[in-house]
Formats: structure tokens, sequence, C-alpha cells
């Protein structure tokens, strides 16, 4: 699914959002590489990333395409800062009424309300195409952003205990969040 490009300002910062081009499958590659190395809260380590230009190409193309899920960028005064999407949590009847929800955003632009701007657009398209619950996971100790879903209605629901595992040998559980639309 496309989302139609739009403006908008937060403070004094020009915000785009809209969905990705194929010509910026290397950008989102990278992005990730980064963004996995800015924080503990993302699935993997840097190096985990395998991702190549052309297979992101795929995925982007994949979503645009799409007419039950999305991807959506951000844009700060020009420069990517990073993105949401949402998919069904499975193609079978009994799962297709539920949406998985995913964003990651650098952290130089985290902080003053761009996730809570790219979400409420997200939820919005979600519903839209009638979904009646988002479901996302989030890490324990990420209480930024667990506070950001709480206040846009998404609720606890049960948690993995030790469920990430670092390389210095600690654990955080993760969250699981779902929010009746």
């Amino acid at each position: 699914m496309v989302f139609e490009e739009k403006e908008y300002m937060i403070g004094d910062k020009k915000i785009l959002l809209r969905s990705a081009k194929t010509e910026e499958a290397q950008l989102l590659v990278d992005y990730l590489k980064t963004v996995c190395g800015e924080t503990r809260f993302l699935l993997c380590d840097p190096d985990e990333v395998k991702y190549t230009a052309e297979s992101e190409a795929e995925f982007i193309n994949e979503k645009n395409s799409s007419e039950d899920s999305m991807l959506l960028l951000a844009f700060v005064d020009g420069e990517y800062a990073g993105n949401c999407s949402f998919q069904p949590i499975g193609s079978r009847r009994r799962a297709k009424h539920r949406a998985d929800i995913g964003i990651a955003i650098y952290q130089k632009y985290t902080g003053f309300g761009l996730g809570r701007l790219m979400l409420e657009q997200l939820l919005e398209k979600v519903k839209e195409l009638g979904y009646e619950q988002a479901e996302l996971t989030v890490v324990a100790g990420n209480d930024r952003a667990y506070h950001l879903y709480e206040s846009l209605g998404f609720k606890e629901c049960g948690r993995i205990p030790k469920a990430n595992k670092y390389q210095d040998g600690t654990y955080a559980d993760d969250i699981h969040m779902v929010k009746e639309l």
C-alpha cells in the first residue's frame, strides 16, 4: 500500500511522511545497520543485518503493491529519520483481523513527537483497512517507547521472560502490547 505523501510541522521541524522508493533500498539497509547499533531495543545487532539493496528493493515493491501492509518513511528537515510498518499477523481467517506494527527511528530524531506522528498515521491506515486490533512488541527497559504506546491506547497483554540475550550475557523481556481499533 502506498502512503500519500504528507507534510507536517512539529515545532520548527518540517516532517515529510511517504512510502519508500526502490532507489532508496541501500539507504534503508544502511539505516537498519545503524539503528540496530544505536540501541539494545531492536531485533538484532548490526553485524546480523544481511539484507542487500536488491532484497530491500523487493521488500519495498512488495509493501507498495500490497493491499494489507505498508512501509512508511519519515524525513525531518529533508533527512531520513526512520520508518514504521504494519502487516497482517497471518493469512488465516482467524488472524486476519490483527495487524503487526513495527517502528524504528534514528536516536537523534527521538524525543520530540516524530514516533507519535508516525504511529498515529500508521494506525489510521490500519483501521481504514478494517483491522480490528494492532499488536506490537517492545523490549523491557524501553520506557519511552512503552509509555508512547500506552498513550496511544496499547495495553500490555503478556511478557516473554529473557526473550533477548545480549552479548554481555544479560537478558531483557519482550512485552507484547495490543490496541483495539
